[in-house]
Formats: structure tokens, C-alpha cells, sequence
């Protein structure tokens, strides 16, 4: 038998195999990492580098490429938890003030009879981001957006900290209280549908998120509707339009037609 070993500098056979492995290591990478990037007549790349990034997967974009912008207005309203948690009694009395212009779609104590959000006692965050939203026109409503417009940033502040103050009261379409549903209490994770009241919780919530409890059902489900099929896209990072368009309409009409059912928190807030 042969004394010498198998795996073995001193083995032409060990290094011919060896050399052939890494000659198709390298020939391969050539191959997947630059000719067939660069066979694709509808990429554009801005050298080897960037050739290797796009075969990798993370496409490197020129330093002089243009961003491409939507082809609508998008919300620039930055959220924080502790916005507006503390207004003053001038501020809720000036927005007392300017609510009375308000009180023919959303009730004169911030309760609707016309399927109009009720605002009682919603989060100042909510109303104050919808209301610059509506100014923008990152999000769009018959009445509302001829009405924004003509708010200042101190209006908006007020107004969201006197609704914020009024107490919740019953809605005006009671119904029947009804079991949650299984999409609001456990979503649908296989969906990538999150719990509603991850979001929209009466006693925590995140920042923006109104709560939902005494809703209109009607309102509801145009909201949800609407941010399925992309003509309200206000909602910060998509979150909504993801979890409206992996929605059944049957699921939307059972969220909508439990929160409308539920009594809102006996909350009121202190200035």
C-alpha cells in the first residue's frame, strides 16, 4: 500500500481537486454575481460593485439616482405618545369655541347622529393628526377638506384638546352588545392581521390610533374599505391598508358592527 496520505500538499491528486473546487467557486460567483446581473437588459448598474450587491440582493443605488416620490400626498405628521397630554384650560376654551362649527356632523357634546366620527373624549393625537392630514391632503373627505385648510396649528391643538375633554358618552345607535369577534381579538397572524386593540385599546394605544368603542358602523367599515382599496392612505407606514386589504368583507363587517356595539369608557380628561 502507498505511504503517502491522501490529503496532502505533496498529492497532485489531492491539489488537482482541490484546485478545480476553488476554480468552480470562482467561476460560479463570476457567473451569478457579475455576467448575469449584467446580462439583464432592464437593470441599470453603476459598476462591478453594484452588480454584486444587486445579485446579492441588496441593490445599490447610484449617488445620483432620483428618489422616486409617491404620486400623492403622504401624511408628515410625526407621533409621540406624550403629544399633546397636557392642554390648558385657554387652550380647551378657544377649542370649545371653534367646535361649534363642528357640531353639525360630529353632535354638539362630540356625539354623531350622522354616521360621523364621534370625538368625545378621543385621544387629542387622533383628532389633531387627522386634522393636519385633512390640511395637507394626505387624506381627502367632501366636508372636511374644504374645511382644514383655513384651521392654523393652534386651532387644530384646541380643537383636539376640547373633544379630548369632553367626557364619552353613548352613542346614538345602540345595539345589542356583542362577542368579540375572532379577527379583533386575535387577528389573523398567518395574514400578517394583528389584533385591533394592539393598536386601538381604550386604556393604551399607539400614538395617533383613535379608539374605537360607540363608532358608527357605517363609518367603520367605508374606513376600512377605503384603506383596502388605497383611496385613504393617510396611516403611517401602510399599517392600515396591509391589515384592511388582508381583510375579508365579512371580517370588516364584523370589527365594525362589535365596536359600534360597544359602550365607550366613562373617561374624562382633567385640564
Amino acid at each position: 500500500m502507498p505511504s503517502e496520505r491522501l490529503f496532502s500538499v505533496t498529492n497532485r491528486w489531492s491539489r488537482l481537486s482541490v484546485g478545480i473546487t476553488a476554480a468552480l467557486v470562482v467561476l460560479t460567483a463570476l457567473g451569478g454575481f457579475v455576467l448575469l446581473p449584467y446580462a439583464q437588459s432592464d437593470l441599470k448598474l453603476a459598476g462591478l460593485w453594484d452588480a454584486i450587491c444587486s445579485a446579492a440582493g441588496i441593490p445599490k443605488q447610484p449617488s445620483n439616482s432620483r428618489v422616486i416620490q409617491p404620486g400623492f400626498k403622504i401624511s408628515d405628521v410625526i407621533m409621540t405618545s406624550a403629544m399633546l397630554a397636557n392642554p390648558t384650560s385657554e387652550s380647551i376654551g378657544r377649542g370649545a369655541t371653534l367646535a361649534q362649527q363642528c357640531a353639525i356632523c360630529h353632535g354638539p357634546t362630540g356625539i354623531s347622529r350622522a354616521d360621523s366620527p364621534n370625538l368625545a373624549g378621543q385621544y387629542p393625537a387622533a383628532i389633531y393628526k387627522q386634522l393636519k392630514d385633512f390640511k395637507s391632503g394626505a387624506r381627502t373627505n367632501a366636508v372636511m377638506s374644504p374645511f382644514a385648510p383655513h384651521l392654523t396649528d393652534q386651532d387644530m391643538i384646541d380643537l383636539a384638546a376640547y373633544y379630548h375633554y369632553l367626557p364619552r358618552l353613548p352613542a346614538y345607535h345602540p345595539a345589542q352588545k356583542l362577542p368579540a369577534p375572532r379577527i379583533v381579538v386575535n387577528g389573523a397572524p398567518m395574514r400578517g392581521i394583528a389584533p385591533c386593540g394592539s393598536c386601538h385599546g381604550s386604556l393604551d394605544n399607539k400614538a395617533g390610533s383613535p379608539w374605537l368603542e360607540g363608532q358608527s358602523a357605517v363609518y367603520m367599515k367605508a374606513q376600512l374599505r377605503a384603506f383596502a382599496d388605497g383611496t385613504r392612505r393617510n396611516d403611517i407606514s401602510q399599517q392600515m391598508r396591509n391589515i384592511a386589504r388582508a381583510m375579508t368583507d365579512e371580517e370588516i363587517g364584523q370589527a365594525a358592527e362589535y365596536y359600534a356595539s360597544q359602550p365607550p369608557d366613562q373617561y374624562q380628561a382633567q385640564p
